[in-house]
């Protein structure tokens, strides 16, 4: 850590950006909230997986690989996981049904990441492995005050929790029912939420003191962020949209029930995603998934690459809200275009990027540092090393492109018909042939066949948009 830059995160907690000190430097602890795997992955889930990746990464090269634990999340127990087995799997048991929903939106959520180049977690507990620890914490409260048995529900009593809201700086009296379920009379105040719901003979369920039933919303990232990383960590990261309710009555519930004075030191949180301008709904027909925007041509006509998402993320600060755009993505594909493919190269990030990144995670800065080295390593072969130990900070790996038949084919038309048009001295459509290709990432290359003299035209692939 000699020689490191002081790493600074904005705390939600605070509303300040401080420097960063961990509990313990040889295990630094991290819980990001993942998806609950009733659907596939939007875009706008596609930012925190890419954020905190990137802190992820960080963190490894300031602490040591070693030393650093990343929790995120399965959640694959929810009452939207339940109407999603219902509607797509009609004549199958609930349970079945419900395994065909989670296992199938789980794998692809994983192949996505991996695409979007992120690391995989450390550990990626599920909830429903984490039952047990769920049902014990609900009992501390119990025993503790904290929460209370009605109508075959248990609820958390925020009235018990003196400063109950400190992270959503919400007054008690205004806030809104924190559960998925709507206000019932039973409750002691309508802000109380749910820990534990019975289950009807249909839905899944499992043996606790108060019946059969399922757990609340909340309750699932206390368990498993308390079981892996324990009763306080260092850093709980996910959407501006988690701060209030999840990630009010997370803290709320893991402190009261372990008698602490915080659950995570530092709440991080990345801003909205609107797309071209308009909050992303299926309503407004602009609902874009991960898998679509790599493997359809549903957003623009074309197929996305994976690392040019990831760029298209990162080019606007995490805490900003995000207009993903067409226009954007073709910036990230630009700028990825003129950066080297440097493979098995080997060498230290630059200090101008590491201590961009340092300083709350300014991937604005750090990526204006990266493509001045870039340009350094297109032109010296000597910065490459240095080039790729700093692009694996931000997780950006520039590829070469593979190109299909057609596409080659259909190059090499395109080559041709420039030819004839030079033969015919039409210069201006000739051009125009060339600036069209070169826009594509293809780069032409004339030349003279040594043995008639006639002019020849090669092409290569610096970076593809076709």
């Amino acid at each position: 850590m000699d020689g490191m830059p002081i790493l600074k995160l904005y705390n939600t907690l605070t509303r300040e950006k401080a420097e960063f000190r961990p509990i313990d430097p040889r295990n630094v602890r991290m819980y990001v909230c993942g998806p609950t795997v009733y659907d596939y992955a939007h875009i706008g889930n596609a930012r925190p997986i890419i954020v905190f990746d990137v802190l992820f990464r960080l963190l490894r090269h300031v602490y040591g690989a070693d030393h650093v634990t990343y929790a995120r999340n399965i959640t694959d127990v929810d009452d939207k996981i339940n109407a999603r087995a219902l509607r797509d799997y009609p004549g199958l048991p609930l349970n079945e049904a419900i395994r065909h929903v989670t296992e199938k939106t789980e794998t692809q959520f994983l192949e996505d990441a991996a695409v979007l180049g992120c690391l995989d977690p450390t550990v990626q507990p599920r909830a429903t492995e984490n039952i047990a620890g769920m049902i014990e914490i609900i009992e501390k409260l119990i025993a503790k005050d904290h929460a209370y048995e009605a109508e075959g529900e248990v609820l958390f009593d925020t009235r018990s929790m003196d400063d109950y809201g400190q992270l959503s700086k919400r007054n008690l009296d205004e806030q809104q029912a924190g559960a998925r379920v709507a206000v019932e009379a039973h409750k002691k105040n309508p802000g109380d939420f749910v820990l534990w719901k019975l289950s009807a003979e249909h839905e899944p369920g499992w043996d606790s003191p108060w019946g059969r039933g399922r757990p609340g919303w909340h309750i699932e990232c206390s368990a498993m962020s308390g079981r892996y990383l324990g009763d306080v960590f260092d850093i709980h990261g996910g959407g501006i949209d988690l701060i209030f309710p999840h990630h009010e009555n997370e803290l709320a519930q893991s402190r009261c029930a372990h008698g602490t004075k915080a659950m995570a030191n530092v709440w991080m949180h990345n801003g909205f995603l609107q797309v071209e301008g308009r909050k992303m709904s299926k309503s407004e027909g602009n609902f874009i998934t991960i898998y679509e925007l790599l493997h359809t041509e549903k957003f623009a006509g074309r197929k996305w690459p994976g690392e040019v998402l990831r760029l298209a993320m990162l080019m606007t600060h995490y805490r900003e809200p995000i207009d993903f755009s067409i226009k954007r993505l073709e910036e990230a594909e630009h700028l990825l275009s003129k950066w080297p493919v440097y493979g098995d190269a080997a060498g230290e990030a630059d200090p101008a990027v590491v201590t961009a990144l340092a300083d709350d995670l300014n991937t604005v800065a750090a990526i204006q540092a990266l493509h001045a080295l870039a340009q350094k390593a297109s032109a010296d072969s000597r910065h490459l090393g240095a080039f790729a130990a700093s692009a694996a900070l931000l997780g950006v790996v520039p590829k070469e492109v593979e190109l299909d038949e057609a596409v080659v084919h259909e190059i090499d038309g395109r080559v041709r018909e420039r030819l004839e048009l030079l033969k015919a001295k039409n210069y201006a459509e000739a051009d125009g042939i060339r600036a069209d290709l070169l826009a594509r990432g293809i780069q032409l290359k004339d030349g003279k066949d040594p043995e008639t003299g006639e002019r020849v035209t090669t092409w290569e692939v610096k970076r593809s948009q076709v």
